[in-house]
């Protein structure tokens, strides 16, 4: 049995001096706060996110939630933006995107294009820094830096010095209210700068500072301390502030000071959603410490563990200190909506999700005995079925068709990619058939059939017979973004060839549970799919249509055995080749996060429990985890939760294997793994 309290505490994140690019979080899955190393967010131009597309920079701090949106004025319908591609079903909308498009720049767009693409943008909710007196504090300043993320109670602890004063900090999230428990003690007076900005539609920058005049805040008393009233536009929140003995005032537009009497303050600022505040009642901080630490006791003592340390393997302490820190971070972000690819810590794609990436988020919570975190993101689906429905009739086609880039209203990003990627269309089946391997029962399969149903409508309708058998696209782009440009004729991806046969034959399996039979057009395509193209060397290509294989971006061909279970379509010899000419041959800083658990996978499906483990910790910089645990991609992106989720999910299979597969099958000689509460995978 894993001794789980050594297992996690000797991961716990720990800080000498101000690290640019490892902030700490704390969070409920629903509502996180980024902090730097006061415990607050006092120097958020030390923590920088570059720009992308000509757009202002950003913070890594943030306090950020999945229910604050927020809209500019001027809505604009997509139906009009949508442009006609032929298709093998006729002439199909998709949401194209004109003009050039870069990660650089883009030019050329309509206006109405671009308020499609910034439009809804998550709100960075307010900065809650440090008080020190009237002199401003100075990063400049800070010297005797102590600070510790500790994960067993998911509590923030600061010690540091500003000058010659000394000061401690706690800080924590509650586990089921959006509220930030601070505590400091310092020498001279201290308190809480609160500051509330307007929303942006810059790429990565979830506060705009630049407009007073277009938002407000009102400050009134109440019985518990202080409410702040917020309103931008169609959206509108508060912000309860809880502090006995200290005295709050406003000290500008949308600046707020809140000052202890002496030189200790325990406070704590809760977020609400529209305008009532207070609902639930007055919190202590003292609640709200001892609220966090008994559900980071409960999480965890509960659900799936993997050890690493009798390993002799001199890389297992730093893939066991990913492994305890992944968890930790994806749990922060898992919450009621499928998350950006940079959670609820900063924004990416203006706070947008992508629904491609939703399986390497969240896949793992089921593997790893944490169905009920996944559950929370799936229900968003049924909620936008209707939309997902609009779009495939709008191609022709029945059931529903999942988009990639969209916010909580489930509008479509105009994009000269998203639209066109099909390999999130089997995800909801996916995600859901590893919630019932979790808890089978009828009442799972009740719960998600209409989303599985719908999507199988649209997989089996979407191919369309050819030579060889049911051929996919055009128009289509595989997982590889690299074939972008050949949208309009691309066809048959390896990848997605393989995903739709086994989606399709896993939705059939969902009707047959409930006592239903599968229209016969579900088998015919899942067991008639085209064969995955072959190069002249005996590997797979990416496309089955020129170019047919690029080494750059994503090695997605991998996926067809890896992410995807065994299928008649994929022989295993010309696989293996596969992955070893890509692990040989590929453009690896070109890669994502979740790349290398990906050719993990395959590794391990094979039966190479060796190069599992090469690939999974391929010494590349988009495969770098840095201090808090984050995996980071490039100065824009600095954080890629898909990497975390994608590591669980490929560390759970080496561990835990899959249907039929013998026991630790992606670990070979020198690791002695132990795990528990982990599941095979299909």
């Amino acid at each position: 049995m894993i001794n789980r309290t050594e297992l996690v505490g000797r991961h716990s994140v720990l800080l000498d001096q101000l690290v640019p690019d490892s902030p700490l979080s704390v969070g409920n899955g629903e509502f996180c706060v980024t902090v730097d190393v006061t415990g607050l967010q006092t120097f958020p131009e030390a923590y920088p996110v570059a720009a992308r597309y000509g757009d202002a920079p950003g913070t890594l701090l943030g306090t950020m939630s999945h229910w604050g949106w927020d809209s500019s004025p001027g809505r604009v319908p997509l139906e009009p933006q949508l442009r006609t591609y032929d298709s093998p079903h006729g002439p199909a909308l998709y949401a194209d995107l004109g003009g050039s498009f870069g990660a650089d720049a883009s030019a050329g767009q309509s206006r109405e294009e671009e308020w499609l693409r910034n439009n809804p943008h998550r709100l960075d909710l307010g900065r809650v820094g440090l008080w020190a007196g009237d002199e401003p504090v100075q990063a400049s300043a800070l010297s005797h830096v102590a600070q510790r993320l500790e994960l067993l109670t998911g509590t923030i602890t600061s010690r540091f010095r500003l000058g010659d004063r000394a000061f401690a900090t706690r800080t924590a999230v509650h586990p089921v209210r959006d509220a930030l428990a601070v505590s400091i003690d310092g020498t001279g007076e201290v308190g809480l700068r609160l500051a509330f900005p307007a929303g942006s539609e810059a790429w990565a920058n979830a506060a705009d500072w630049s407009r007073p005049e277009a938002h407000t805040s009102e400050l009134e008393e109440t019985d518990a301390g202080w409410r702040v009233r917020r309103r931008l536009h169609e959206f509108s929140y508060s912000v309860s502030i809880t502090a006995p003995g200290a005295r709050f005032e406003r000290v500008g537009t949308h600046e707020f000071l809140l000052r202890a009497a002496g030189g200790r303050l325990e406070a704590v600022v809760e977020f609400h959603r529209g305008e009532a505040g207070e609902a639930n009642g007055q919190l202590q901080a003292s609640l709200v410490f001892a609220a966090a630490a008994a559900h980071w006791d409960r999480f965890w003592n509960s659900g799936g563990a993997l050890e690493l340390a009798d390993s002799d393997d001199p890389r297992a302490f730093e893939l066991e200190r990913r492994v305890v820190l992944s968890q930790y971070l994806s749990a922060l972000s898992a919450g009621s909506l499928p998350p950006a690819e940079t959670g609820l810590m900063l924004n990416s794609w203006r706070g947008k999700f992508h629904l491609e990436m939703h399986w390497w988020h969240h896949g793992w919570l089921p593997q790893w005995g944490r169905p009920e975190l996944l559950e929370r993101s799936l229900a968003w689906y049924p909620t936008v079925l209707g939309r997902a429905r609009e779009t495939a009739r709008g191609q022709g086609l029945p059931g529903a068709r999942w988009p990639k880039q969209i916010g909580p209203d489930g509008i479509e990003a105009p994009s000269p990619i998203g639209p066109f990627l099909a390999w999130q269309q089997p995800h909801p089946i996916h995600l859901a058939e590893l919630l019932y391997r979790a808890a089978p029962s009828r009442e799972v399969i009740e719960r998600w059939a209409d989303v599985v149903v719908a999507t199988a409508e649209f997989m089996a309708a979407f191919p369309t017979p050819g030579a060889g058998g049911f051929e996919l696209g055009p128009p289509i782009i595989p997982a590889q973004e690299s074939y972008d440009a050949g949208r309009a004729t691309n066809r048959n991806p390896t990848f997605e060839l393989a995903y739709w046969s086994w989606a399709l034959e896993v939705a059939a399996q969902w009707l047959e549970r409930l006592g239903r039979t599968p229209p016969p057009r579900w088998r015919e395509v899942s067991r008639g799919m085209a064969p995955p193209p072959v190069l002249e060397t005996g590997t797979y290509a990416a496309l089955g249509s020129p170019p047919y294989l690029m080494r750059t971006d994503h090695p997605s061909m991998l996926a067809a055995l890896g992410v995807v279970p065994q299928t008649a379509l994929v022989d295993r010899a010309t696989m293996r080749r596969t992955l070893r000419d890509a692990l040989a041959d590929w453009d690896w800083p070109t890669a994502w996060g979740w790349d290398f658990p990906m050719a993990a996978m395959t590794a391990t499906r094979l039966g190479e429990p060796e190069l599992a483990v090469d690939a999974l910790l391929l010494d590349v910089p988009k495969n770098t985890y840095l201090r808090n645990g984050h995996n980071r991609q490039d100065a824009s992106l600095p954080i890629y939760l898909p990497g975390n989720g994608g590591l669980l999910l490929a560390t759970g299979l080496m561990a835990a294997g899959h249907d039929g597969s013998a026991p630790r099958p992606g670990f070979g000689a020198g690791w002695h793994p132990v795990w528990e509460g982990i599941t095979p995978l299909p």
